[in-house]
């Protein structure tokens, strides 16, 4: 399945599959998000999941509150490497140490 070119540095497919577990695992139905996103239909909700295409800064934005996720947990970057995907936890994890790496490479330039 293509990952889609329009977005370089975000792997559709792996995000969507992400976006379906993590929803899955806080107990919403694809139902649920539509209501609670206002949409008319369930159809983008489920273009997402398949890896179409990403929702809006404003979905991604209204999806992550509901999940209490931060807006880039929701995505996968291009290059992770395939196989299991990382936790929320994991994620945030290596999101804090890769800032507190870049913040000690500052203070030692």
């Amino acid at each position: 399945m293509s990952s889609g070119s329009s977005y370089s540095g975000i792997n559709l497919y792996a995000t969507g599959r992400h976006m379906k577990k993590l929803i899955e695992q806080s107990g919403y139905s694809v139902r649920d998000i539509q209501h609670m996103l206002h949409l008319s239909c369930p159809q983008p909700i489920y273009r997402w999941l398949k890896g179409q295409v990403l929702p809006t800064v404003d979905h991604l934005y209204l999806m992550a509150g509901i999940l209490h996720v931060h807006m880039e947990e929701l995505l996968v970057p291009q290059d992770k490497p395939a196989g299991r995907s990382l936790s929320v936890d994991e994620s945030l994890c290596l999101n804090r140490m890769s800032a507190y790496w870049k913040h000690l490479r500052g203070k030692a330039a």
